[in-house]
């Protein structure tokens, strides 16, 4: 599964936009915990259940687990700057 979102950065009167991509990977659910042990199911990357928006999505269709056992990568795929955004306006 794949996000994007923008995170908005001030920078006194430039706006700085960073893209930024997430992924989940393989899944890190200990499922051997109750007994005191360490096993995993061998799950390597979050595959959604359900469609966006709906609590399927937040089901792995591969393992079965919510989506927070699996591993969170953030990848920064850019930055660019926005000079004419209304904060960025003189007051």
């Amino acid at each position: 599964m794949c996000s994007n979102f923008f995170v908005e950065i001030d920078q006194g009167r430039k706006i700085s936009k960073e893209r930024r991509v997430v992924t989940y990977e393989e899944c890190q659910k200990n499922h051997a915990a109750r007994i005191g042990k360490y096993a995993v199911d061998g799950c390597c990357e979050f595959m959604p259940t359900g469609g966006e928006g709906s609590g399927a999505a937040f089901r792995c269709a591969a393992c079965g687990c919510h989506r927070n056992f699996h591993k969170k990568v953030v990848h920064d795929v850019g930055t660019y700057y926005d000079s004419w955004s209304k904060s960025s306006t003189p007051k």
